[in-house]
């Protein structure tokens, strides 16, 4: 009987001390990214400010049943909270989505196919958001696209290492630096895009990053290892009792980890609606388009993220590093700290009672060393922990956490209108700082069940 290919990997060429198919799935997840970040960039503010104004609502098919159905749990709803809960709901569906999206990889099409068909739901979709009539239908597209390639591109890159390497954690951190690298290109490019030539241009060049990012994974499949491009035997195996502990202990994971994308999550959201309002973006006769502070965004772990590993190796050399809980926890509480530093920004203003854009800038810096801390670490503690033969379905279970931080905090963004702006980001600080607390609690006790193997070697040498 042969040991499935995920617990002994095939000697594969690396490329700094990584396999080299690391590059072709974190540059296919660039451009997934470019294409994703420049929708989240401008959506929120493209409903706003054009989509659900008169002349042009009236044309969405099938947006009166919608609105309906929304206010139904929401109660009446400006045009201002219909748009931050609308964004609220794409972006819980689109992260939804990717659970389902691993389940057609593990059991169905394979990881190949799924990402294939993912990216070209993707591309349909932002071809439909050129048109105010396919509005809906381009959502639809973009969350069902989203979950087939999500789903099934980041699982490949723990199938790449051995359950127990080191370097895996650091493979999501370099996998992570290609998301931030396109949330920093994304709305600088849609940013201009939008400003002078409109919306629908700028949805345009998502389209086409999306193109470029299923060229790139299909250029590359020849250096992507058989077994993480898709299914194997060993995906059809039945869950032993342990592991089905395992699986349930990841499923109560999720809300825990969810308190940290209520707030991350808002950021992409209403937070476009706050630089709006209250940030002085005017630098001499040029005026910074809004989408640009989402591109700091994407830019601050490119400077936090040579110190963070650099830290990281300092107290693993000492036996010191923490675990992932122990990491998750303190990227929460940095997230509740630079949110707060938001909250104080009402009270530094200019003498037009703007905030200095300064402020801001810091607060990107030093909220996404908290995603730093947190985000790649919760994607390796999901691929370690995960039974091998639900991998990719428990990767998507991940992202219900941020499914659900998404729809919460769509729902928490209709507050901004009634909250003073110190109160509505001291609220988010709140959530994520309690998801801190509740992350250090959970970790003490379930890190021995999750991982058996680590908590016998550390047992054994406790005795020695």
């Amino acid at each position: 009987m042969t040991t499935p290919a995920r617990d002994q990997p095939a000697p594969q060429r690396l490329l700094f001390g990584h396999p080299r198919a690391l590059a072709v799935l974190a540059g296919t997840e660039f451009w997934d990214r470019i294409s994703f970040q420049s929708m989240q960039a401008l959506l929120t503010l493209y409903m706003v400010e054009q989509l659900l104004l008169p002349g042009h609502i009236e044309h969405v098919v099938g947006f009166a049943p919608f609105r309906a159905a929304v206010e139904t749990v929401t109660g009446p709803l400006s045009t201002q909270a219909l748009a931050t809960q609308t964004f609220g709901l794409y972006l819980g569906l689109a992260l939804f989505a990717p659970i389902l999206g691993g389940a057609l990889g593990d059991r169905l099409l394979g990881r190949s196919r799924s990402v294939a068909l993912g990216a070209l739901l993707m591309t349909a979709g932002h071809l439909c958001m050129a048109f105010d009539a396919s509005f809906l239908l381009a959502l639809l597209l973009l969350i069902l696209g989203t979950g087939a390639l999500r789903g099934n591109l980041a699982p490949q890159v723990g199938d790449l290492y051995d359950r127990d390497d080191r370097r895996r954690t650091i493979a999501f951190q370099i996998y992570g630096a290609a998301v931030n690298l396109a949330a920093f290109v994304a709305p600088v490019i849609t940013g201009l895009l939008k400003q002078s030539y409109g919306y629908h241009v700028g949805f345009g060049f998502a389209a086409v990053g999306m193109i470029v990012g299923l060229i790139t994974y299909l250029a590359g499949q020849r250096i992507v290892p058989e077994t993480a491009r898709r299914r194997t035997a060993v995906a059809h195996a039945r869950l032993t009792g342990a592991e089905w502990r395992v699986v349930l202990l990841l499923a109560a994971l999720v809300p825990v980890a969810a308190s940290f994308w209520v707030a991350q999550s808002q950021i992409w959201n209403t937070y476009n609606l706050w630089v709006r309002d209250h940030l002085e973006l005017a630098i001499g006769s040029f005026t910074v388009p809004v989408p640009w502070l989402q591109a700091v965004d994407g830019l601050a772990p490119f400077i936090t993220l040579p110190p963070a590993l650099w830290f990281w190796r300092w107290q693993a050399r000492r036996g010191r590093e923490p675990d992932e809980f122990g990491k998750m926890a303190v990227g929460c509480f940095i997230f509740a700290a630079s949110t707060l530093w938001l909250a104080g920004g009402q009270f530094v203003t200019d003498a037009h009672g703007r905030t200095p854009l300064i402020w801001a800038v810091v607060f990107h810096l030093t909220s996404n060393l908290g995603w730093l801390f947190f985000a790649p670490t919760a994607n390796a503690l999901f691929s370690r922990a995960a039974p091998i033969s639900v991998t990719a379905t428990m990767m998507g279970l991940y992202s219900l956490s941020v499914s659900l931080g998404s729809v919460v905090s769509g729902r928490l963004g209709s507050l901004y209108e009634r909250l003073p702006a110190a109160q509505f980001w001291a609220l988010h600080a709140a959530v994520v700082g309690g998801g801190g607390l509740a992350l250090l609690v959970f970790g003490a006790t379930v890190r021995g069940r999750l991982f058996p193997r680590r908590a016998a070697v550390a047992g054994a040498a406790g005795r020695v």
